[in-house]
């Protein structure tokens, strides 16, 4: 069945639908980096103290990555629309709070809330994307449109919060979500299919949602602890412990549950599973790119915010010509197996590139290369890897495939964001180099070549999926 066939059956064209789910998940990618841009200037304004400000973000992204699970299974039960306009409502109103926030306790709270929408709304998106269209060339198309929002609204956050930030205030980073989040409802409401969901009797299984909430939450705060503006490893190791028990628990309850919140048989399935670690060790390696380039730009080649922003646009350009133009067709052609391998060898050489950056380097020289080959890789990995965790997914599973592919992302990028920092801080400690412009860029050299490491383990894992040929990595 065609698109033009499933226009006739459900008497409406899937594109608009798929257009306000982009529209969506750019919404809330943007929102993400623009915030870390505007970091400083938050700090200026309300008097935020070292952990109130690692707060702002880590707060976001504990309420974020411990919840998309769930919610990607809510919406398999009570409706992927329902899910999805109750998330951007939720965080459509605490955008606002934000905005409007005077003091740092109201701003982490309405953060952690915008978490809790975003988790809401991120879970489902892919599953409600892949089920709009048959399996084919047009359900590669859809993927790549998200997947390319999901890559390139990073770079496009990071220019909208910094001319925001510089022209109208870090305030407008969060208002500038109201009116689209209200547009976002209205036409939600018209163009997405309402669906009904399996039923709560199919999987409600509450005491796994708990520890796996509760679990997942942990290890992101966890994780945040060690990173950067962190409590460094003592104070990580408890919640640490405590995430392990509790992910360790869901694991058997999953076992033994008679409707279990995860059927934990489709790890057996190597593209669920390939798929998913894939996600994580790349996006974790592009976490902590943007942190430790963003970095080297300000503190060693002198970039202001603003211009900061500029200098990820041409990255932004390249992925989404990449995902747009070239990937569903390469994947199409020549299956994810051949072009996951392609691309991670594109973020290989671009992280070496940066491991060599000199202290008195030049944005052209020295970062502008890596991002145009960055570009290129997210541009093809995001949207093979996709495809392959959302192989065989149904209207009964899409919605918790498309969680796990969230959680996956999201922990994979703290955890990645938190080592690489914490390697490149571990390694100038150890040399015993002192602060400056060549202190700090030995430690970023550090963190690029863990960047490096991340993506020659992906390398592995997808060489592995195709080691039987182009179409093994389709089993």
């Amino acid at each position: 069945m065609d698109v033009a066939e499933t226009a006739v059956r459900t008497g409406r064209s899937p594109r608009p639908a798929l257009a306000v789910l982009a529209t969506g998940q750019l919404m809330l990618i943007v929102d993400g980096t623009g915030v870390a841009v505007a970091l400083p200037r938050m700090r200026a304004d309300l008097g935020l103290a070292g952990a109130q400000l690692s707060w702002v973000v880590n707060g976001y992204l504990v309420a974020f990555g411990g919840l998309l699970l769930l919610c990607g299974r809510l919406g398999d039960l009570l409706g992927r629309r329902r899910v999805f306009l109750g998330g951007i409502a939720v965080f459509t109103a605490a955008s606002a709070v934000c905005g409007a926030s005077g003091s740092a306790a109201v701003l982490v709270v309405a953060r952690f809330v915008q978490g809790v929408g975003c988790a809401m709304a991120g879970s489902v998106i892919t599953g409600m994307a892949v089920v709009l269209f048959p399996e084919g060339r047009e359900r590669v198309r859809a993927i790549t449109v998200i997947a390319f929002v999901a890559a390139g609204g990073g770079s496009v956050g990071a220019l909208g919060g910094g001319v925001l930030t510089e022209l109208l205030g870090w305030q407008w980073i969060f208002l500038v979500n109201v009116p689209i989040g209200a547009l976002l409802l209205l036409f939600g409401r018209r163009t997405l299919r309402p669906d009904r969901g399996i039923g709560w009797h199919a999987g409600a299984d509450l005491l796994g949602a708990a520890l796996v909430t509760a679990g997942l939450m942990l290890l992101v705060f966890a994780t945040g602890s060690l990173g950067p503006g962190g409590s460094g490893a003592a104070v990580t190791a408890v919640p640490a412990a405590a995430a392990l028990a509790l992910l360790t628990g869901f694991v058997l309850r999953q076992r033994r549950a008679a409707a279990p919140l995860l059927d934990l048989s489709v790890f057996r399935s190597r593209t669920w599973t390939g798929g998913n670690a894939l996600q994580a060790l790349f996006v974790g390696a592009m976490f902590g790119f943007q942190y430790l380039v963003t970095l080297y730009l300000q503190e060693v080649l002198g970039l202001d915010p603003l211009e900061t922003g500029l200098a990820y646009l041409l990255a932004s350009a390249v992925i989404g010509a990449t995902s747009l133009a070239l990937a569903e067709r390469l994947i199409v052609r020549f299956g994810v197996g051949r072009v996951l391998p392609a691309g991670l060898a594109a973020g290989i050489l671009a992280f070496g590139w940066l491991a060599r950056a000199p202290a008195s380097g030049t944005y052209a020289a020295d970062v502008l290369p890596a991002m145009l080959a960055l570009g290129v890789s997210a541009g093809l990995v995001l949207p093979a890897a996709t495809a392959l965790a959302m192989t065989g997914a149904s209207d009964a599973d899409s919605g918790v495939r498309s969680g796990v592919i969230g959680t996956a992302q999201q922990v994979g990028g703290a955890l990645g964001l938190a080592g690489m920092a914490a390697l490149a801080a571990a390694g100038t400690r150890h040399a015993g180099a002192s602060d400056g412009p060549a202190a700090l860029t030995q430690e970023y050299r550090i963190g690029f070549a863990a960047g490096a490491v991340l993506l020659a383990l992906a390398l592995v894992i997808a060489l592995l999926l195709s080691r039987d040929g182009p179409a093994a990595a389709q089993r």
